[in-house]
C-alpha cells in the first residue's frame, strides 16, 4: 500500500504558505535579513513544535513569519514547498496565504503576493503542478482589517481566486465577517472558511449560510449534528480534513479515532491536506500514510479522496475532467499490475 500512497496523484486544498516554513529555511532568512529568532539551532525549533491546542501553535507560527521580508524570502518559501508537492505527486495545490501576518509588520501587499505567485508560476512551468492561491482573513482581528485588506487585494484577482478564513476560531464566530463576506462574492471573489476544528459544528452550518463558503476547512465536527451530516452529503459540501494537524492539536487524541475514513465511506466529500507541514509532521504522502495506517482502506476508498479533491477544487472542468481521467489510469494500471 506504501508504493501506491506514494505514486497516487494528489490534489491539497488546505495548505498555508507560511506553515511550510521548516526550520532550515528559518535560519536561513533570519541570517539573510538579520532578524533575530529565539532559537539557537534546528533541533531547538523543532522541540518548541509540540503544541496542546490551536492558539500555542499560532503563537510559534507567527514568530517564525517575521523572517519573511522580502518578495525573494515568498518565492523561495513557496518553492521549496513546491518541490516537496513534486516529491509527493502533488498535481495541483491550492494555498493559502495571510497577508495581514505580514502588513501588520511593515511587509507590503505586493511584496508578499508577488513571491508567492511568482514561484507557483515557476511551478506550474518546470514541475507541471497547477495552482490557486486563496487570500486569507485572520478571524482574531477585526472585521474593519479584513476590509483593508480585501482592498488591498482587488488590484491582484488576477492572482488571487478566492478569500478564506483562519487563525482562532474560539470566540471568532463566522458572523463576525459576514460583511467582508459579502462585499468578497459581490467582487468575484470565491469563498472558504475555516470551521468546526476547535469550534463547534454549528460553526459549520454558520460558515455555509453567512458567509457563502463552497468549501469548509477541516470540518470534523460535523460528526456531532446529523441534520448538519445530511446536508453535507446531499449537498457534497466539500472538507479539507488535516488529519496530522488534528492529532498535533489535540482535536483527536489518536488517529484511530479520527472520523475521516467514517465521513469518506458516509458519502461525505470529505479530502485529506497537510495544513501546516512544517509545523505538524508531515506533507501530503505522510498524512495519507498516517490515516491508512490508522484505518486500513482498500485502494478505491483511497483514491477517492483524491476524486473528492479534484471535484472540491477550484479548477475547470476541463482540467477536473483531466485529473480524474489521470487518477482513474494509475489505480488501473497499478490493478493491472
Amino acid at each position: 500500500m506504501n508504493q501506491f500512497i506514494a505514486g497516487l496523484p494528489k490534489v491539497e486544498l488546505h495548505l498555508h504558505i507560511e506553515g511550510t516554513l521548516e526550520p532550515e529555511l528559518m535560519f536561513e532568512l533570519a541570517a539573510r535579513n538579520q532578524i533575530a529568532i529565539p532559537f539557537n539551532s534546528t533541533e531547538e525549533v523543532r522541540a518548541a513544535y509540540q503544541f496542546h491546542n490551536l492558539q500555542s501553535f499560532l503563537d510559534i507560527y507567527y514568530q517564525g513569519a517575521n523572517v519573511l521580508i522580502h518578495e525573494q524570502d515568498f518565492y523561495d518559501l513557496t518553492w521549496a514547498y513546491l518541490l516537496r508537492c513534486k516529491a509527493d505527486n502533488v498535481v495541483h495545490t491550492e494555498i493559502f496565504f495571510d497577508p495581514q501576518t505580514h502588513t501588520d509588520r511593515g511587509v507590503a501587499f505586493d511584496t508578499v503576493v508577488n513571491g508567492i505567485h511568482r514561484a507557483l508560476e515557476q511551478g506550474r512551468e518546470t514541475l507541471g503542478i497547477s495552482s490557486l492561491l486563496i487570500m486569507c482573513f485572520l478571524r482574531h482581528l477585526d472585521q474593519a482589517s479584513a476590509f483593508a485588506t480585501l482592498e488591498q487585494a482587488m488590484p491582484h484577482q488576477d492572482k488571487i481566486v478566492g478569500v478564506g478564513l483562519d487563525s482562532s476560531e474560539l470566540g471568532n464566530p463566522p458572523e463576525k465577517f459576514k460583511d467582508v463576506f459579502q462585499r468578497a462574492l459581490q467582487a468575484g471573489f470565491l469563498t472558504v472558511a475555516h470551521a468546526g476544528e476547535e469550534g463547534p459544528s454549528d460553526n459549520i452550518t454558520q460558515t455555509l449560510d453567512l458567509l457563502g463558503a463552497t468549501r469548509i476547512d477541516h470540518g470534523v465536527r460535523c460528526s456531532d449534528d446529523p441534520e448538519l451530516m445530511k446536508r453535507l452529503i446531499l449537498e457534497q459540501v466539500p472538507l479539507t480534513v488535516c488529519p496530522l494537524s488534528n492529532l498535533k492539536l489535540n482535536v483527536f487524541e489518536e488517529m484511530e479515532s479520527h472520523n475521516i475514513v467514517e465521513l469518506l465511506r458516509n458519502k461525505v466529500c470529505v479530502t485529506i491536506n497537510s495544513d501546516d507541514p512544517a509545523y505538524f509532521g508531515g506533507y501530503m504522502t505522510d498524512n495519507f500514510h498516517a490515516v491508512v495506517q490508522a484505518h486500513p482502506m482498500s485502494r478505491e476508498e483511497i483514491a477517492r479522496f483524491t476524486f473528492n479533491a479534484i471535484q472540491a477544487s477550484f479548477l475547470s472542468e476541463v482540467e477536473k475532467q483531466r485529473l480524474t481521467q489521470l487518477t482513474v489510469n494509475y489505480l488501473a494500471c497499478f490493478e493491472a499490475s
